[in-house]
């Protein structure tokens, strides 16, 4: 299997330390769903506007939204790209998972198909189930 290149892997390193956080998560989920102020994104939570901005300045910093100036309001944006990134990560480590599993199927299989014959002809000489 190839190497992940230490550039990739540093630009994940930040997002996934972003996402560790449950109130981050939500913050995310949100924003899915569409843009919104720093007030909106406050609503739903117990803690105050300036705890959302830290939370919002952790998800900026590792390039998950960013802000911009909509008049007299600040809206924070979901980057996909971002997104884009980690699931091209996550599926490379799926697909590897998934050729082990395949692997370990087929040995189960063979084995199984061994002790198949053997058993049957345990039965035989006994003359009935064994």
């Amino acid at each position: 299997m190839d190497r992940q290149q230490p550039a990739q892997t540093d630009q994940l390193s930040p997002v996934f330390a972003a996402l560790a956080d449950p109130t981050r998560r939500e913050l995310v989920a949100r924003l899915a769903l569409g843009d919104a102020t720093v007030s909106e994104l406050a609503e739903p939570h117990d803690m105050s506007v300036q705890a959302i901005s830290k939370h919002l300045k952790v998800l900026e910093a590792s390039g998950l939204v960013t802000k911009t100036r909509d008049a007299q309001r600040r809206r924070v944006h979901l980057e996909a790209e971002v997104f884009d990134l980690m699931t091209k990560w996550i599926e490379r480590y799926r697909r590897e998972a998934e050729r082990r599993y395949q692997r370990l199927d087929a040995l189960l299989e063979e084995m199984q198909q061994i002790e198949q014959p053997a058993a049957d002809s345990g039965r035989q000489r006994t003359g009935g189930a064994a």
